[in-house]
């Protein structure tokens, strides 16, 4: 019986607090994006009086009502979700680490490495290991980018020679990635490595450290104007 109440007041105090991530992300939505009410209510009757519609040609209005109704709540539930997604990568956009937090959600089989390398203009790499092997996802000004890119290429040669090596530059200009197309991107890399030679490779590449463990710099995006502190570590 008392694990039974700790369950249940455990479940209503989980509920309250879905509801309000819920709440706050149609609010962040709604102010990227104002008309995600009218598009939502109009998928919902759309879809739900297709499928009422349907019901009554066929003569099983009741069925297809209640069928229609949770394939409405489910069209309107992905609409929202696409909707979300594309408001929070706008916000993100063109934010030093804004990558790093797309990074952190590229899917399994993927380790992530945030900032392994950064100067002090906030131009970031970012270091991503898979199947497809090394992705290297850079964010910041591209002329500056470039030796950096090339820098951190070399040290893979040398630590990771039998592993291929691709890099990103997130941004708009031709040549270009945008941030909400960076998973999409790397996810459409030929899967060439078996799971031992990832393994192999991230163990080497342990090696080589990274920024984020020497110095102390926030998760995500980072605020604007944030500069790197003086006694922090240079780039090899």
């Amino acid at each position: 019986m008392a694990r039974k109440a700790n369950s249940d007041s455990a479940d209503a105090a989980a509920n309250p607090g879905r509801l309000k991530q819920i709440a706050l992300t149609y609010k962040m939505t709604r102010k990227a994006d104002p008309k995600v009410a009218l598009i939502l209510a109009a998928v919902g009757i759309v879809t739900f009086g297709a499928f009422l519609g349907l019901g009554f040609w066929l003569g099983y209005p009741v069925y297809l009502g209640i069928l229609g109704f949770l394939i409405a709540f489910l069209a309107v539930a992905i609409v929202f979700g696409r909707r979300a997604e594309r408001a929070a990568f706008g916000q993100m956009e063109g934010q030093p680490g804004a990558a790093a937090a797309v990074l952190q959600n590229v899917g399994r089989g993927w380790t992530t490495t945030p900032a392994v390398a950064m100067n002090r203009s906030q131009d970031v790499i970012h270091r991503a290991v898979g199947r497809a092997g090394i992705v290297l996802v850079a964010e910041g000004n591209p002329n500056r980018l470039k030796p950096m890119l090339a820098a951190e290429k070399k040290k893979m040669a040398r630590i990771v020679y039998d592993v291929p090596v691709h890099d990103i530059v997130v941004g708009t200009d031709e040549g270009q990635v945008p941030l909400k197309k960076v998973r999409t991107t790397m996810l459409k890399l030929p899967r060439i490595l078996s799971g031992a030679q990832v393994a192999a490779a991230n163990d080497r590449l342990k090696a080589l450290g990274d920024l984020m463990s020497n110095m102390p710099l926030p998760k995500g995006p980072m605020p604007k104007g944030m500069r790197m502190p003086r006694g922090g570590p240079k780039m090899r």
